[in-house]
C-alpha cells in the first residue's frame, strides 16, 4: 500500500547521466500514477524533474508507449490532468498546477493501487533525479530494500523465481524443482523440504498474500509493473512469516481508457536435452472509457528434460508443463474510490525429479520409477480504496490455496522398490485494512489491522508401487488478529525515524492424520492447542550526510508461530521462533558510480528446521539458537553512455551457537576428543552451519546499448553468478556439501517500434555443478545425489505490442 505521498515525499535518487532532452528516446511507462509514471521518464529519458504540489502526483495517467523527445512525453503524460511542464534548463523541467483558465473541463483525477508509505522529506519542491533505464534496472533505495523494473519485469523470456534468484544474490532457494522450492534471504534459512514449517520469506502478488506454509508457488514474471525485495525481518508490517524478507510482484493495473495488447514467444534447445517453448499474451479492456477497465494474462510452457534414468532407460525425464494466468478488474465509481477484483491460477506438473546422482555423467541417475509433482495454485482478491484530500485508505480480502503432491523413490538397497507419497494442501483467507496520509510537518502515519486464518494439512502413504499404506500426517492452523502502526518523521533537516509496532494475538492448533492410534491423535490435539501473543517493534534512522551520501540504520523482528510435527513415529510439538535483526549500511551515487553495502547482525531463538527421523522421515524440531553476520555489496557503473557495469555480492556467516539438548555439534578440532561423550539418541552434526546458506554468493553484469537508427535499438548484456559452498543440512545425512556453482550467460535483443527480437544463451561453459544436494531423503544416506545446473541452453524469442 502507497500512502499519497510516496513518490512525492520521498526524494529519488539514482546515477545521473548526460540528458539529450530533444532527442526522441524510446519510452515505455505504464498506465497509473502520475508520481510513479515522472519517476519511470525521468530514468528512460535521463532527465530531472520537479513536482512543486504533493496532489498532483495522485492524478492518473494513461500509458504512454513510443519514440519522442521529452517535451513530447510530458505533453501527452499531462494531456488529461491539472498540470502543465516547465522548463528550467535542457534536462531539468518542473511539474506545476495549471492555472484554472488552462485546465481541461472534467479532467478525472484517479488512484493507482496502493502501496506502503515511505519516509517523507521535509522539502517543498521535490525533484526526481533519474538516467537512462538499462533494460533491467535495479534500484536500491532505504533499508535494504531493491526494485526491479524494466523487461526484467514484463518476464518475456517466461521465467518464474529462478530469474529473481540469478539476479538477486541475497535471494537463495532450494531445487527440488519449479512449484516445490523454499526460498531464503539475508542467509535465514531453515529447511530444504516442504513440511509444517512455516516459509522464512512473505510473498506478494500486488497486496495479495501468497504463501503461508507453503513452499514458493512460483509465479511466471509475466506483466508486471515491477518486482520488490525487501530484506531482513519485515514483521512490523507484513506479521508472521518474513524472517528473511519480502517480496512483492506488483503486476500492471488496468486501465480503463485505453486498449492494449501483448504477446510474447520463444522456444529453446538444450544440449543433452530435449526442447523446451514458452508463450503469453496479454489484453486490456476498457470495458467503460474512465470507469472500468479489465486486463487478462494467459501464459503457458514447457520446460524440455534434461535428466536421463540409467536404469528404466529414458530420456530428459525430468519435463515441466507449466500453464496460468490472471484477471484484473477495475472500477473507479467517482469520488476517488477504486475497486480491484483479481483471479490467478497455475498449475504446475513436473513428469519425474531433476536430481542426478555421481555415477554416470551428472545428467543421469538410476530409479525404478519416476517421481513426479504437481503444484496447484489458485487465488481471488477484492480490494476497496479511497482517497481524500490528506490521507487515503485500503482494505483487500484475499482468499488463497496451493495444493502440492510429491514422490519420492524409498526403496532401500536390496529390498523390493518402494515408494513414498505426500499431499499438503494449504488455505489461507486474509483481510488487512490500513490508512495511510501525512500530518502536519512532514509526517507519515499509517495504521492497519490483519485478519487471518490459514489451515496446513499434509498426508503421507508409504509402500511398494501397487499397494501404500497411510502413514501419519498433521493437520496444523492458524488464527490471528493484528494491530500495527508506523510513523515515518523528519526528525531535522537531513535526518529522518521510523517507528513502528505490530501486536498479535494468535489461536493455534493442530492434530495428527491417520494415525493408527486414536489415543496418540487425541493427545496431540491436546497438546497442540494454544495462544500466543507477538509483539514486534521496529526503529530506523537515516541520515543524509550529503547531497551523494546517506547512512541508515534499522532494528526490526519478525516471528513463525509453532505446530505439530511428526518424528520416530511420534506426534511432537515445535515451539515458535523469532529473530531480532540490526543493520547499518551506506549509499552513495555521482554522475556515473553508484554503489551501497549493508552489514546486518541477526540473532534467530527456537530455529525451526527439518531432520531425518530414523524411518527416513523429515520432521520438524527446534534445534537451538542461532546467530548470522551478513555482508551485502552492489557497485554500479557507467563508464560511457552506451556501456554499464553491475556487480553485487554476499558474504555470510551463520551458525548455530547454542544447539538443543538433542542436537550435538562436534569440535572442529577432533584430536583427543571422547566421542563416547555424545549423548545417546542426539543428532550428530559434523558442523554448526545452517542450511542452505552459502559463504560467499556474488552477480557480475554488463550491457551495451546502442540505437541503430531506423533498424532499432540493440543491446547486449552479459553476466555471471557464482553460488558458494553450503551444507544441505542439520546432522549426519543431510550435512552433505552443495554449491560451488558459476552460471554464465549472455543475451542480445533489438527492439524496434513494438516488437522485440532477442536471443539468449546460459550455462554457456555447459557446467554440471551441484545447485542442491537432494533429490530423494529416503535414498540420501545410500548415494551422493546432485542438482546440475540446465546444460547450455539457447532460447529465441520474440514480444510484441498493439
Amino acid at each position: 500500500m502507497r500512502s499519497l505521498s510516496l513518490a512525492l515525499a520521498l526524494p529519488f535518487a539514482a546515477v545521473a547521466s548526460p540528458a539529450l532532452a530533444e532527442v526522441p528516446v524510446r519510452i515505455d511507462i505504464a498506465a497509473g500514477r502520475l508520481d510513479a509514471a515522472i519517476i519511470a521518464l525521468g530514468r528512460q529519458a535521463g532527465i530531472s524533474i520537479g513536482i512543486t504540489d504533493r496532489q498532483i502526483g495522485a492524478q492518473r495517467v494513461r500509458r504512454l508507449r513510443g519514440t519522442m523527445t521529452t517535451r513530447e512525453a510530458l505533453d501527452r503524460l499531462l494531456q488529461a490532468s491539472d498540470a502543465r511542464a516547465v522548463r528550467l534548463a535542457p534536462d531539468h523541467w518542473r511539474i506545476m498546477r495549471a492555472p484554472a483558465s488552462a485546465r481541461r473541463s472534467g479532467a478525472p483525477i484517479r488512484l493507482a493501487m496502493a502501496t506502503a508509505p515511505r519516509l517523507p522529506a521535509p522539502v517543498e519542491d521535490i525533484v526526481v533525479t533519474a538516467r537512462r533505464a538499462p533494460p533491467e534496472d535495479l534500484t536500491r533505495s532505504a533499508y535494504s530494500q531493491i526494485r526491479l523494473e524494466g523487461d526484467f519485469a514484463l518476464g518475456g523470456q517466461g521465467r518464474g523465481s529462478d530469474a529473481l534468484v540469478d539476479r538477486l544474490p541475497a535471494l537463495g532457494s532450494t531445487q527440488l524443482g519449479p512449484g516445490r522450492n523454499r526460498l531464503f534471504l539475508r542467509a535465514i534459512s531453515d529447511s530444504s523440504f516442504n513440511g509444517p514449517t512455516q516459509a522464512v520469506v512473505g510473498q506478494y502478488l500486488g497486496s495479495a498474500r501468497l504463501n503461508y506454509n507453503a513452499p514458493d508457488p512460483d509465479l511466471r514474471l509475466v506483466d508486471l509493473n515491477a518486482v520488490e525485495v525487501r530484506q531482513g525481518p519485515q514483521g512490523t508490517l507484513y506479521g508472521a512469516g518474513t524472517l528473511g524478507g519480502v517480496i512483492r510482484l506488483l503486476p500492471n493495473l488496468p486501465d480503463s481508457n485505453d486498449w492494449q495488447a501483448a504477446q510474447s514467444l520463444s522456444v529453446a534447445a538444450t544440449q543433452h536435452g530435449a526442447p523446451s517453448f514458452d508463450g503469453s499474451a496479454m489484453v486490456n479492456v476498457p470495458l467503460v472509457e474512465g470507469v472500468v477497465g479489465l486486463r487478462g494474462v494467459v501464459y503457458g510452457a514447457r520446460d524440455g528434460g534434461y535428466i536421463d534414468d540409467r536404469l528404466r532407460q529414458r530420456d530428459d525425464i525430468n519435463r515441466v508443463d507449466t500453464i496460468g494466468g490472471r484477471v484484473l478488474l477495475r472500477i473507479e465509481p467517482g469520488a476517488d474510490w477504486t475497486i480491484d477484483m483479481m483471479g490467478a491460477a497455475q498449475d504446475i506438473d513436473g513428469r519425474d525429479s531433476q536430481f542426478a546422482d555421481r555415477a554416470g555423467d551428472r545428467l543421469d541417475r538410476a530409479s525404478p520409477f519416476a517421481q513426479p509433482f504437481r503444484s496447484q495454485f489458485l487465488l481471488g482478491q477484492l480490494a476497496v480504496g479511497k482517497q481524500w484530500d490528506a490521507f487515503e485508505l485500503l482494505s483487500t480480502t484475499t482468499v488463497t490455496g496451493l495444493d502440492l503432491s510429491e514422490t519420492f523413490d524409498a526403496t532401500i538397497p536390496g529390498l523390493e522398490p518402494s515408494l513414498f507419497r505426500q499431499r499438503g494442501e494449504t488455505r489461507l483467507v486474509t483481510n488487512e485494512t490500513r490508512l495511510s496520509g501525512e500530518a502536519a510537518g512532514g509526517v507519515g502515519w499509517l495504521v492497519g489491522t490483519s485478519l487471518l486464518s490459514n489451515r496446513y494439512r499434509i498426508r503421507r502413504t508409504r509402500g511398494d508401487i501397487v499397494r501404500a499404506r497411510a502413514i501419519t500426517g498433521v493437520e496444523n492452523r492458524v488464527d490471528e488478529a493484528t494491530a500495527y502502526a508506523d510513523l515515518a518523521i523528519p526528525a531535522a533537516d537531513r535526518l529522518f525515524l521510523d517507528i513502528g509496532a505490530r501486536l498479535s494475538h494468535m489461536r493455534l492448533s493442530g492434530e495428527a492424520l491417520d494415525t493408527p492410534l486414536l489415543s496418540l491423535a487425541a493427545q496431540a490435539r491436546s497438546n497442540a492447542r494454544r495462544t500466543q501473543t507477538a509483539f514486534l517493534p521496529s526503529a530506523g534512522l537515516r541520515y543524509r550526510l550529503s547531497d551523494g551520501l546517506s547512512a541508515h540504520a534499522r532494528y526490526q523482528e519478525g516471528f513463525r508461530p509453532g505446530g505439530i510435527g511428526v518424528r520416530d513415529l511420534m506426534v511432537r510439538r515445535y515451539r515458535p521462533d523469532t529473530v531480532s535483526a540490526v543493520e547499518a549500511g551506506l549509499a552513495f551515487s555521482a554522475s556515473t558510480f553508484s554503489g551501497d553495502v549493508t552489514l546486518a547482525y541477526t540473532r534467530w531463538r527456537n530455529i525451526q528446521a527439518d531432520l531425518i527421523d530414523i524411518s527416513g522421515l523429515p520432521a520438524t524440531e527446534n534445534i537451538g539458537n542461532g546467530r548470522i553476520v551478513t555482508l551485502d555489496a552492489t557497485l554500479a557503473w557507467q563508464p560511457v553512455r552506451a556501456v554499464s557495469i553491475e556487480a553485487s555480492a554476499v558474504w555470510a556467516d551463520s551458525r548455530l551457537v547454542s544447539p538443543s539438548a538433542g542436537i550435538f555439534v562436534l569440535p572442529a578440532n577432533r584430536v583427543g576428543f571422547d566421542f563416547a561423550s555424545i549423548p545417546e539418541g542426539a543428532v550428530i552434526a559434523d558442523s554448526n552451519d545452517l542450511p542452505n546458506v552459502a559463504r560467499l554468493s556474488g552477480r557480475l553484469g554488463s550491457s551495451y546499448r546502442a540505437t541503430l537508427g531506423d533498424t532499432g535499438d540493440l543491446t547486449v548484456s552479459g553476466s555471471l553468478r557464482y553460488t558458494g559452498r553450503s551444507r544441505l543440512g542439520i546432522g549426519p545425512v543431510l550435512g552433505v556439501e552443495q554449491g560451488d556453482v558459476l552460471d554464465t550467460s549472455l543475451s542480445v535483443s533489438l527492439a524496434r517500434d513494438r516488437s522485440t527480437f532477442w536471443i539468449q544463451a546460459t550455462n554457456l561453459l555447459d557446467a554440471r555443478g551441484n545447485r542442491f544436494a537432494l533429490g530423494s531423503p529416503f535414498t540420501l544416506p545410500f548415494g551422493e545425489q546432485i542438482t546440475p545446473l540446465r546444460p547450455r541452453t539457447v532460447r529465441i524469442g520474440a514480444d510484441f505490442s498493439f
